[in-house]
């Protein structure tokens, strides 16, 4: 049944998906613009594009299944959905407003997780028996799994790089890979579409669910996914120009080359976790990846001080996010 409240929360859905887009644009553009290969628009145009050529390519939505089955169906309710979001959409609005690059992913995931276990506790049922901890613990996993893979990967590359071009001569070299960077920044913000879209489009398919407009099992409404890429694409439009400064120059300094190896390894961890339907943050992977391309050179050319406040950032979102989900919903049966 279509009830307005079940307009506001599609809608509240769409915007965390807008907000995740300028929140994340740049994961996907930072490396591109501090390389000088395009210009901010150049790099925010090309991104949301790629963000939203991926709805025609990836019609196999693990990731969004995974994230609908988070909250166990018998603990999900509109109000749930509702709090979880409004608590999203506030700890985005917050980091992106001090220029952290938090995880928009773990943030809607600990939101729905704690609004979820808030209400387990209204039912005096053990809050943890209201999420399916399979699911909870793999996501928690890849918080320290994804940015290693990523740095894991990105080192590697840049190392065949570095033994392949070592005869080229730089100004030659320097050409080629602002031309590659192009490729490797459109991957990247392919993946990073394909991959955050979906946990959006686990939300909304859970509500329609909840609110008895399709049945569990049904499949999901084309509609979902088509306005979730677009609200993501939109987003990226928008920009992040304090993330971008974070991720393109503060962790450490990066080349067109370097680009090419970090951007490369993060779209390649963003496909595969996205083949496994595993939730993961673009944010940590193109961070891990940043950092295997600036350990290359030295150990000392990474900015350890900025990484540690990032994974501190990284730690407190899930059970940040959850915390304020929960209050949210406290207060939602309060107004009734």
């Amino acid at each position: 049944m279509v009830t307005s409240l079940l307009v506001v929360v599609v809608v509240l859905a769409l915007l965390f998906d807008y907000t995740n887009g300028f929140h994340d644009a740049a994961n996907s553009i930072a490396t591109i613009v501090s390389t000088k290969v395009l210009t901010p628009f150049q790099a925010v145009l090309m991104a949301a594009i790629f963000n939203f050529i991926a709805y025609f390519f990836i019609k196999d939505h693990k990731v969004a299944n995974t994230v609908s089955k988070i909250v166990l169906e018998h603990f999900v309710t509109i109000h749930v959905i509702l709090a979880g979001l409004i608590a999203a959409i506030s700890w985005n609005l917050i980091t992106w407003w001090f220029g952290i690059p938090s995880s928009s992913s773990h943030t809607l995931i600990g939101g729905f997780a704690g609004a979820g276990m808030a209400n387990a506790l209204y039912m005096h049922v053990n809050p943890l028996k209201a999420i399916e901890m399979d699911y909870v613990l793999t996501i928690i996993a890849y918080i320290v799994l994804a940015p290693f893979i990523g740095l894991a990967i990105a080192y590697i590359v840049t190392i065949l790089i570095l033994h392949i071009c070592k005869r080229a001569r730089p100004a030659v070299a320097e050409r080629w890979f602002k031309r590659l960077q192009l490729v490797s920044a459109a991957a990247l913000s392919y993946a990073h579409g394909g991959n955050d879209a979906q946990k959006v489009m686990g939300i909304l398919y859970v509500t329609l669910v909840t609110s008895n407009v399709i049945k569990s099992g049904a499949p999901m409404p084309e509609w979902i996914p088509l306005a979730c890429y677009s609200a993501i694409a939109a987003g990226t439009m928008s920009g992040g120009w304090k993330i971008v400064k974070t991720m393109g120059s503060k962790i450490t300094k990066v080349t067109p080359l370097e680009g090419v190896s970090a951007e490369s390894a993060g779209a390649i961890t963003l496909f595969i976790t996205e083949r496994f339907g595993i939730p993961v943050s673009t944010t940590h992977t193109i961070t891990g990846s940043i950092i295997g391309v600036g350990l290359t050179k030295r150990v000392s050319a990474v900015r350890w001080g900025v990484t540690i406040n990032l994974v501190w950032a990284w730690i407190i979102t899930i059970p940040i996010s959850a915390l304020i989900a929960a209050g949210i919903f406290a207060l939602l049966r309060v107004i009734g």
